[in-house]
């Protein structure tokens, strides 16, 4: 299910939904906006909005246009300030419609373990930004958000009032009553102009295959292995009960070994192709022969079958590999980057050479800042069709290194999104924006609302 737009939540709860510096913000604003001349009998404030049993005050007002300021400066122009005050307004009675909705709605229930669980989380990400639990008290004094009891209780209830709403407009749309409506491309390119300024940066990705080169174990070590579980095969075979508790005891599958070799069920293409074959054609109950596969030497043994997928368990033996095992993988490694260098066909290439339990790279680009520092080194300044490496990489199954070849297939710089490239989020967005706004507007008829700005009851600015 699509998250529901921001905007919608905003206004619930300015420390709930950020930092202490945005609530500081926001209390510093909201002065800001209350200090009238003194000169004159001062009104401290006064109801601007009634929905349903619950009275909006002016101060609510302030708080939530220093909210959408954050920190920014008061409009200077009146119908401007006017404009803004309205908007924080309705955003308000828009929210206290979905909470006194939710509320009357049976089926919706906020306990108060919920509440805490987000109050906690808040907590802890405000009180990491101060050193001490006294500076955070001070801060909070400071701002006039009172003791840290009384902030917790605030943040518990705006918490509460949160998960109402999600909860109602979730309830909504399991019903369907979210319906989503048609998003002309004017509107698209209204939306796309009107936040460009806001939107996130590109940032630098790249796409690429890889191929990569596993340190393989010498024939003698392969041999070593194979009897080692050729004699364990044959010891299963006097007695096949012993099987899990053989797995635990021997197998090196980290995985599987504390829970006897389970596999659980698996279907087709799961499992490496040589191990895939052996599972599928083995009977219930049976044991397989050796079956040799990139990562190491199985016996295999099949609990159930059913006609799509089969429940298997197996036992794994790895061959050593040694630091010569190692030398001559990454000779091979170097070897092949000639090759490819040289205009040598990826898919073969790939098929002979590349580590089956390693991906092989994806012609869906990755954000380069978001690659292992490895790959971000290696790839630095290479272009389209260029190939890097080979460069180490560590396994941590065996704590030996791969050897990585990666050949770039695109490229993008960081910069400014395009309409093109928004276009669908942006659709999507107003789509559900539609929607919500469709589905408050009922709540609204049914419900007394009176929020409605003729003047601001205060000057926004001095």
């Amino acid at each position: 299910m699509r998250r529901f737009p921001f905007w919608l939540f905003a206004a619930l709860s300015l420390l709930v939904a950020a930092p202490v510096a945005r609530a500081q913000d926001s209390a510093a604003t909201a002065a800001s906006l209350a200090a009238a001349k003194w000169k004159e009998p001062y009104v401290l404030d006064q109801i601007v909005g009634i929905v349903g049993d619950r009275a909006i005050l002016w101060s609510d007002v302030l708080i939530a246009i220093g909210g959408k300021l954050r920190g920014a400066p008061v409009p200077t122009d009146p119908a401007e300030q006017l404009k803004l005050a309205q908007e924080a307004l309705t955003q308000i009675a828009d929210e206290e419609v979905l909470v006194q909705r939710a509320r009357r709605d049976t089926s919706i229930k906020v306990t108060e373990a919920e509440a805490n669980t987000q109050v906690d989380g808040t907590l802890k990400r405000i009180r990491e930004q101060f050193k001490s639990d006294g500076e955070f008290r001070d801060a909070l004094r400071r701002e006039g958000l009172g003791t840290l009891e009384d902030y917790k209780k605030k943040l518990a209830d705006d918490s509460k009032r949160q998960l109402l709403q999600q909860q109602l407009l979730s309830k909504a749309k399991r019903d369907g009553k979210l319906l989503t409506g048609s998003v002309s491309e004017s509107e698209v390119t209204e939306a796309f102009e009107k936040n460009r300024n806001t939107l996130p940066k590109r940032p630098a990705t790249i796409a690429f295959h890889q191929i990569v080169v596993a340190p393989s174990a010498s024939d003698s070590a392969k041999r070593v292995t194979y009897a080692k579980l050729d004699s364990i095969g044959r010891e299963l075979l006097k007695d096949p009960t012993r099987f899990e508790s053989v797995a635990k005891s021997v197998s090196q599958d980290p995985g599987s070994k504390e829970q006897g070799g389970d596999l659980g069920w698996n279907r087709r293409g799961q499992m490496v192709p040589a191990f895939d074959r052996m599972m599928f054609s083995l009977p219930p109950n049976t044991l397989s022969p050796i079956v040799e596969t990139p990562f190491g030497f199985h016996i295999i043994r099949v609990d159930r079958v059913l006609p799509a997928e089969v429940k298997a368990r197996h036992i794994l033996l790895r061959p050593v590999i040694d630091s010569t095992d190692v030398t001559r993988g990454r000779k091979l490694a170097d070897s092949v980057a000639v090759v490819w260098r040289k205009g040598a066909d990826y898919d073969s290439l790939s098929l002979r050479f590349h580590d089956l339990r390693e991906e092989r790279g994806s012609a869906t680009p990755f954000v380069t800042d978001s690659l292992p520092p490895a790959y971000q080194k290696a790839l630095t300044g290479m272009k389209k069709g260029d190939v890097a490496g080979p460069f180490d990489i560590m396994d941590v199954r065996t704590n030996l290194p791969k050897f990585v070849l990666a050949q770039v297939i695109s490229t993008t710089e960081p910069g400014d999104y395009t309409r093109e490239e928004f276009k669908e989020r942006i659709r999507e967005q107003l789509a559900d924006e539609k929607a919500i706004r469709r589905l408050i507007d009922g709540y609204r008829r049914e419900t007394f609302v009176s929020a409605k700005l003729a003047s601001l009851p205060s000057p926004l600015a001095k």
